[in-house]
């Protein structure tokens, strides 16, 4: 009788990809028993990981202010009680600007989770390194500033077209091509027709002044755009991989690499090399308006708030949360950077890690509705009141020319309250403001898009 499939179950054996191959050589050669179980010596399966019973504990630095935030905290929470049943997960912490980005389980906006040996791409999901760089501008007129930003930046989907382009340092270059992950010419073509762009969604650039100086600042936020993605599609893919084989009953999204594997050495190495390349990104556009005014910075930070960080054999997972602690960036230069909203100050600000905030500070303002909540909240006005209303003494301008209401002030949560969280839970402690002049973000990129018009030509 031939041996198939079912014998390798009942022997114990996890279905897997070298079935077949195991099946037709133990046919082909005539194996006895003795002779079958040396020959599947090879293919031991490790023992499967158990979700925690009970989520491991984590702190809640969040709470409803109004009644319109009640769901939102509820589902925040609800979700990070089933994330916390992982089976890497020993810790984890959620900040007042926390917000719900998927069904229960998936971690939320404002998220910090604490794993042990893992990496987990569903973590730090397709906007690999989310960050934003200041640079100051001294005593510079933030109009002229804002103008020569506009003439610089780049926003939408895509990247820059050929002849606009702005460089990718060939030592990056040649490091994608030394890594598993990141050693193909496509990705790399895309990562350099993206660098000095911003995308489109939350992402902007922001002109204010310092109430402490005086002096004008510039401050971007973006991520690794395309290049990242792809990389969080490879990691994903690796990742569940290994979720098939230890550890079935883990969500999908929340599937990891092991961290002393191959793969999980390559990964770890990749999301470096992602984070050099955003870091370069936001340098260029800053260092191109620079360039443009002919004047000569005077100070600059950056800080990326959606990241892996690693403490030993601890991966610190932030889903939009601002490291404060030194131990977690290499390079740190200056204060850490907290945007709120577009017609708010960018808040500066520094920290230590205690029992409540594991490092971490929050990242913005977060939501309390979805994009498209909001906007059938405002139907009884029209776009361009709504614009004129939430922009009221600010220089707001929308890249593609288009309104998006759904990233006006009043889509976020209420900036006082985050503040006054942050201050109630000891999170991190405010240095300076940099008061609003105005800002630049892509507007609503659907409306009119490229292959809309190409749809409407074919009816045509």
């Amino acid at each position: 009788m031939e041996f198939n499939g079912n014998n390798l179950i009942e022997l114990g054996y996890r279905s897997a990809k070298w079935f077949k191959e195991a099946i037709a050589h133990i046919n082909e050669n005539q194996l006895d028993e003795n002779q079958i179980k040396e020959y599947l010596e090879q293919f031991k399966q490790p023992e499967l990981i158990s979700l925690h019973e009970t989520p491991k504990d984590f702190v809640i630095n969040i709470r409803a202010e109004h009644e319109s935030e009640n769901d939102n905290v509820e589902k925040v929470i609800n979700t990070m009680k089933v994330l916390m049943k992982t089976p890497t997960l020993v810790e984890g912490a959620i900040m007042p600007d926390a917000c719900p980005t998927g069904p229960e389980g998936q971690i939320p906006v404002g998220g910090v989770v604490v794993a042990k040996n893992a990496i987990h791409p569903g973590f730090h999901s397709a906007d690999i390194c989310c960050s934003v760089m200041l640079t100051d501008f001294g005593k510079a007129d933030p109009k002229e500033v804002l103008d020569a930003a506009h003439s610089v930046t780049h926003f939408g989907y895509g990247g820059r077209p050929r002849g606009e382009q702005m460089e990718m340092s060939q030592e990056l270059m040649d490091a994608f091509r030394e890594n598993d992950f990141l050693n193909d010419e496509k990705l790399i073509s895309i990562a350099r027709s993206h660098m000095g762009t911003q995308g489109d969604g939350n992402h902007f650039l922001f002109v204010g002044i310092s109430k402490n100086t005086g002096n004008t600042m510039l401050v971007t936020h973006h991520g690794s755009r395309a290049p990242g993605a792809a990389l969080y599609d490879k990691g994903m893919k690796v990742a569940n991989r290994f979720r098939h084989e230890i550890s079935p009953e883990t969500l999908r999204e929340n599937a990891w690499i092991p961290y002393e594997t191959e793969e999980g050495k390559s990964y770890w190495e990749a999301l470096q090399l992602i984070r050099k390349w955003t870091k370069e990104n936001h340098t260029s556009i800053h260092d191109a308006v620079l360039t443009k005014m002919e004047i000569e910075k005077q100070d600059r930070y950056w800080n990326e708030h959606n990241f892996v960080f690693k403490d030993g054999d601890l991966f610190y997972h932030a889903k939009g949360a601002t490291p404060l602690d030194d131990k977690f960036m290499p390079d740190i230069t200056g204060p850490r950077l907290i945007p709120l909203n577009m017609s708010e100050p960018v808040l500066i600000v520094q920290g230590t890690t205690n029992e409540r905030n594991l490092g971490f500070a929050p990242h913005g303002a977060g939501r309390n509705f979805s994009r498209s909540q909001h906007k059938k909240s405002l139907a009884h006005k029209t776009i361009e009141e709504i614009f004129a209303e939430e922009t009221k003494g600010l220089d707001v301008r929308f890249y593609s020319n288009e309104i998006d209401i759904s990233e006006l002030p009043t889509a976020y949560k209420s900036a006082k309250n985050v503040r006054a969280q942050i201050e109630e839970y000891g999170l991190c402690e405010v240095l300076d403001e940099v008061m609003p002049y105005g800002c630049i973000m892509a507007g609503d990129v659907q409306k009119n898009a490229p292959w809309k018009k190409k749809k409407k030509f074919r009816k045509a």
